[in-house]
């Protein structure tokens, strides 16, 4: 356990800590390099694990039941902070940031299990589908291996993202979290305006989520620009959701922009385009149900333009990994030549910031959690003569982690959503075209595709999430090397309470109503697409086009994942991030007679307040969830027609204008700092 001493005074980030560097400038982080502040202690490491086993079953339990999970950073951040004050010695910050990084793994490791395992027992309920259900054990161990995975592949690139594109990146999730660590740790005016944003947040989509007293996703039915665009076969929604604002004003007005476009060359020139042809096509065609002129817009972009989205996105996560490997390359030779003389010097040497793991360790780490892989695949599901498959379904597992890793690194540095079910839509359609290559078909087959999609899924999501608990401790000062020790034992917990909640909800029955899982329900008809269990297989078309159109934004120099997400993601989730983008854009524009200082205040109070309705939004959406998990609609204020009615919608269009004066007004209401 380190030295402990008094931690220094906390005031708030340095000014370069979001802007990129000057060349010979560098970042010092908030707590500086050898200030003795207490990090790994009893304390932290205990809360930090009660907390990744408390969230992993909760947010097991709400994704599988209501499709919503839980984005474990943001509250586990306000707990650390919050019962700081009930112990006689408070927790130093980088206490926090350790608690904050153990208890996070909840969420990644949540998020790889409901996406996939889930199928196998839907499909396993299926008479003569082959398919049997993982038992606990393989689900513990499938979550493991790949949170493992995502760490391991991302340490080698922990100075490319974090010190290499200082400042690059907007980082709303870890922009959110560092401010609620570090104001807790101070008194005075930025504490309370975080404290009031989170409250305005939380009240805001309370009303929304439980007590519906307006519209929840504003249609502009009742204003003439949804009536006219309804007309000719368009589509504008917009969530009413102060948490997704939120990131839209941390994530800026440029690639909110970018984001929005996507969104809108997808509803407004492709899902026009599909319905104008299919009118004229007397058949059902895949993966569609019913004839496309019968379909709504809604509807033909989640049965056809959606794929497009998704193609784009592996597109250009593909070209992402090929455009990023020489740095990718020399982080891992970085690596290897520390190693030479990390035995003759002592540890202190190296500054306690700059302590990661050697690439040696994770050479060693990847060799033995591939021999896992390979021992799982061969013998741990129970499947005869599965040698070949095994051999091919590890490779598959290493190459698709290693190439998305990245992806879901930057695309969680960009908009804070990591596209993961789309990446592993992919691995699925990869994986079980291969299984189907070598004669491996049937339930064995699907089995072991929908495992390999488990521990990609997971190991995406690790990435992910890992890149933005390494980015908190970049900006605070805290040791890597020990936020990457924990990361393994908190991956490890998760899995196991993951695994136990998954165990005990199987018993209701995945698909039900009582737990409909929906999003592996998704992977479960894919699957049963390229198995050919289905009359309707899969359709190539929209994918292709999509993979071809990541490739000319790549020549036209457009952010082509970031388009790509935007074409995935449904409008709604896209236009509250625009608009968000729209005010950070108000706020930071410098009148004449503005000082720098001024301008930084505002900055920095407008990105306060913009973490604050993400906290709050994301606390009241748990709540929300909870409630209606007991009380089905809630507290409903407004009936349903009445909400979605003029009188709902008119009232979420006042809601959010006063909601978007309250951040502009609020935000430039700051004064330099003295």
């Amino acid at each position: 356990m380190p030295h402990e001493s008094q931690p220094q005074e906390i005031k708030g980030l340095p000014d370069n800590a979001r802007h990129p560097l000057a060349p010979g400038e560098a970042y010092v982080p908030l707590v500086t390099a050898e200030t003795g502040v207490a990090e790994v202690t009893v304390r932290s490491v205990s809360m930090g694990l009660l907390f990744c086993a408390i969230f992993s079953m909760a947010a097991a339990y709400l994704a599988l039941k209501v499709g919503q999970g839980i984005e474990a950073a943001i509250p586990i951040a306000i707990l650390a902070v919050g019962l700081s004050r009930f112990f006689q010695r408070r927790n130093s910050i980088l206490e926090n940031v350790i608690i904050q990084s153990i208890g996070a793994n909840s969420g990644h490791v949540v998020a790889g299990a409901v996406f996939t395992i889930p199928a196998l027992y839907m499909l396993a309920a299926i008479p003569g589908s082959g398919v049997v259900q993982p038992h606990l054990w393989q689900v513990v161990l499938v979550s493991f291996l790949g949170g493992s995975l995502g760490i391991l592949f991302l340490v080698p690139l922990r100075y490319h993202f974090m010190i290499e594109n200082h400042g690059v990146f907007p980082w709303p999730e870890a922009t959110a979290t560092t401010e609620i660590l570090v104001t807790g740790e101070k008194a005075g005016n930025q504490a309370k305006t975080l404290a009031i944003a989170a409250a305005i947040g939380a009240i805001y989509d309370g009303l929304v989520g439980i007590f519906r007293a307006m519209s929840e996703t504003i249609r502009f039915r009742h204003a003439w620009i949804g009536e006219m665009l309804e007309k000719r076969y368009l589509n504008f929604n917009l969530l009413n959701s102060a948490a997704t604002l939120g990131i839209g004003y941390i994530i800026g007005l440029h690639y909110a922009a970018i984001i929005a476009a996507g969104s809108f060359f997808a509803m407004f020139v492709l899902v026009p385009a599909v319905h104008a042809i299919g009118e004229h096509v007397p058949l059902i065609l895949a993966p569609g149900t019913k004839l496309i002129a019968q379909m709504a817009p809604e509807e033909v972009f989640k049965s056809y333009v959606k794929i497009v989205g998704v193609g784009a996105i592996a597109g250009a996560g593909i070209m992402g990994v090929l455009a990023s490997l020489p740095n990718m390359l020399r982080s891992i030779v970085s690596n290897l030549r520390g190693l030479k003389h990390q035995d003759t010097r002592e540890a202190a040497a190296v500054p306690r910031m700059d302590r990661s793991f050697s690439g040696a360790f994770v050479g060693t780490g990847l060799v033995i959690a591939g021999l896992l892989t390979l021992l799982f695949f061969s013998f741990g599901l129970g499947i005869r003569q599965a040698l070949a498959p095994a051999l091919t379904a590890t490779a598959l597992v290493m190459v698709i982690s290693f190439l998305f890793a990245p992806v879901a690194a930057r695309a969680i540095a960009t908009i804070g959503t990591n596209p993961i079910s789309g990446m592993t839509m992919l691995t699925l359609l990869i994986t079980g075209l291969v299984m189907l290559r070598l004669g491996f078909r049937g339930g064995p087959g699907m089995f072991v595709t929908m495992m390999v999609g488990g521990v990609v899924c997971t190991a995406l999501a690790a990435s992910g999430a890992f890149s933005t608990d390494l980015k908190i401790g970049h900006w605070i000062g805290a040791t890597p090397a020990r936020q990457i020790a924990w990361k393994f034992v908190g991956t490890l917990v998760a899995a196991l309470f993951t695994g136990i909640a998954m165990w005990i909800l199987a018993h209701q029955g995945f698909g039900s109503k009582n737990v409909p899982a929906p999003q592996a329900s998704a992977m479960q008809a894919i699957l049963e697409g390229v198995f050919g269990t289905t009359a309707m297989p899969l359709r190539w078309y929209f994918f292709g086009l999509g993979a071809i159109l990541s490739l000319v934004l790549r020549i036209l120099d457009v952010p082509a994942l970031g388009f790509a997400l935007g074409m995935y993601l449904p409008i709604e989730l896209n236009t509250p991030l625009l608009l968000g983008g729209i005010l950070a854009h108000l706020v930071n524009r410098k009148k004449a007679g503005d000082t720098d200082a001024v301008a930084k205040a505002r900055e920095n109070r407008g990105v306060l307040i913009a973490s604050g309705l993400m906290a709050g939004g994301a606390i009241m959406g748990v709540v929300a969830a909870l409630v209606k998990m007991r009380w089905r609609d809630g507290f409903p204020i407004l009936s349903e027609a009445a909400a979605e009615g003029a009188l709902g919608e008119w009232i979420a269009i006042a809601a959010l204008t006063a909601l978007c004066v309250y951040v502009v007004v609020s935000s430039r209401k700051a004064q330099a700092e003295t």
